[in-house]
């Protein structure tokens, strides 16, 4: 029932607010400052943050079922959401310290404080091992040099945790993830990217140029940035493996209302066996894709190792959001491919879905290495 509740609220929520403006923003590339103050209250950026820091302790499945809702009206919003919660927030939750915890989770609860999480760079993304962004001592701070690129969440946020070398000899063993506020000196935030979807999310570059962090702000011990970035990360597959569902959701909705609607040969074309058989297997797709990602929510929740099981749910619902929405644009026919419709926003925002937070390749790394641990 309480599933069930959160699914009823945060649909009205989406379609009430989010559904009229879904189509402006995405054109504009806008990111609507107006709705994001109505979440802010009804603490969509506190989601799992505990309730003794202001955030409202959901479990893992609820909070999927949150970015879903959200994802299936608007998915650039659903992955500002998921983003800041599962990769921003989620990893102080994880490893910060007590003083870390009452400074920044407060905040990030509230949303008064976006975040956002700086991994990717030029040339390091699936292997996280080779950032070039450096973090050397001075003075008893680190300064912090670099780059990252396609940073989500990147054009409004106040907090990112920054994924950084140490030790240039040794990046594998000697990285950290640090705190980094908007307001530090040398920090700076580069233009927008003009992408094919997410539109509505602002994502780019951010710069680092001498930027001082106090060590306070190093997340965990020195040298634990690699174990953090891929804990961080198995998280973050669980929202964005919501996010994806969501869109393969909107899109199949849109996909059987147009069958119905649609007339050829004198009859809807949802009476075509050709049609029918999309929709089945749509509908099997998306049912599967449920199923997998909220076994990975449920084991993350039992506290038990849940990287392999958010990876499978991560690939399986990026896939299935790119296939179904593929096949509403066919059932749409031309109609599809105009942006009078929907189902040409959702197939644009699905792809992206099997690129970030690990590619799909890199998916089926993480799986096959469990499986082989398994069986030896």
């Amino acid at each position: 029932m309480k599933h069930k509740a959160v699914r009823k609220a945060v649909r009205k929520f989406a379609e009430t607010e989010l559904g009229p403006i879904s189509h402006e923003i995405d054109r504009e590339s806008r990111f609507p400052w107006e709705v994001i103050e109505k979440m802010r209250l009804l603490n969509y950026f506190g989601l799992q943050v505990p309730r003794k820091y202001g955030g409202a302790e959901l479990d893992t499945i609820s909070y999927a079922i949150t970015v879903e809702e959200l994802s299936r009206v608007c998915a650039a919003i659903g992955l500002c959401i998921t983003v800041h919660n599962s990769v921003g927030a989620y990893p102080i939750v994880r490893f910060g310290n007590v003083e870390q915890k009452k400074r920044f989770l407060p905040l990030l609860a509230s949303g008064e404080h976006i975040g956002a999480f700086c991994l990717t760079e030029a040339n390091a993304g699936s292997d996280a091992s080779a950032v070039e962004t450096t973090a050397v001592i001075d003075n008893g701070d680190y300064i912090i040099n670099g780059t990252k690129v396609f940073v989500t969440n990147g054009g409004v946020c106040d907090l990112a945790l920054t994924f950084a070398a140490m030790d240039l000899g040794d990046r594998r063993s000697a990285a950290g993830v640090f705190i980094v506020e908007k307001n530090m000196p040398g920090f700076f935030v580069g233009e927008l990217e003009d992408m094919c979807g997410m539109r509505a999310n602002p994502v780019s570059s951010l710069f680092f140029e001498d930027v001082r962090v106090p060590q306070s702000h190093l997340l965990g011990r020195p040298g634990d940035g690699l174990k953090i970035g891929l804990i961080t990360l198995d998280t973050g597959r669980i929202g964005v493996g919501a996010q994806a569902l969501g869109v393969a959701q909107a899109a199949f909705e849109a996909a059987v209302k147009y069958s119905k609607e649609r007339q050829q040969f004198r009859k809807p074309i949802s009476s075509f066996q050709t049609i029918q058989n999309y929709l089945a297997d749509m509908a099997t797709q998306i049912d599967a894709a449920r199923l997998l990602l909220y076994r990975a929510c449920a084991s993350k929740d039992a506290g038990q190792p849940f990287g392999a099981e958010a990876a499978m749910a991560k690939l399986h619902c990026s896939t299935t959001a790119t296939q179904v929405t593929n096949l509403a644009l066919q059932i749409h026919g031309g109609y599809g491919y105009s942006k009078e419709y929907d189902v040409e926003r959702y197939f644009r925002d699905a792809k992206v879905t099997e690129i970030y937070e690990g590619t799909s390749e890199v998916q089926r790394m993480v799986i096959a290495r469990s499986v082989l641990s398994q069986l030896t």
